[in-house]
């Protein structure tokens, strides 16, 4: 099997370049690539625990937790006792989270990533990308 290790360098550049470039453009709104991915998935499973976000976004209960402090600090997320549990949070967007500006900021970054690519170039990326992750759940597994 050919190996292309050019492929890999090139695909943890692009995800540095993404996380820069996004942080930087979102520094205004006072968000980063991470934050922002979790205020999105949290749009849609608004009261969710921290641990059901955590398992959303497939990161740590630690890490989440540093990012749902941050942004409980700008105002994005709050906390709120969870029914039927006191011992647990559930997190909830504030009217600022759900500003439409991040909203919009959050499109407008997506479609100018992927300006100019024709949608079946878009798919084979997709199929790719998406066979990879498979192959290292499998290996994780073994």
């Amino acid at each position: 099997m050919p190996q292309s290790p050019h492929f890999f360098d090139t695909l943890l550049h692009l995800m540095r370049l993404l996380r820069r470039s996004y942080d930087a453009r979102a520094e205004a709104v006072g968000l980063t690539l991470s934050r922002a991915r979790a205020l999105t998935t949290l749009s849609r499973m608004d009261g969710a625990t921290q641990s059901e976000l955590a398992a959303a976004l497939d990161i740590e209960a630690p890490t989440l937790k540093r990012q749902i402090d941050a942004l409980e600090g700008a105002g994005f997320v709050e906390r709120r006792p969870a029914e039927g549990d006191a011992r647990k949070n559930a997190l909830f967007l504030t009217m600022r989270g759900r500003d439409n500006e991040i909203v919009e900021f959050t499109h407008r970054m997506r479609a100018d990533l992927i300006a100019g690519i024709p949608p079946a170039d878009l798919a084979v990326a997709q199929s790719v990308m998406d066979r990879i992750a498979a192959n290292i759940a499998r290996l994780d597994r073994e």
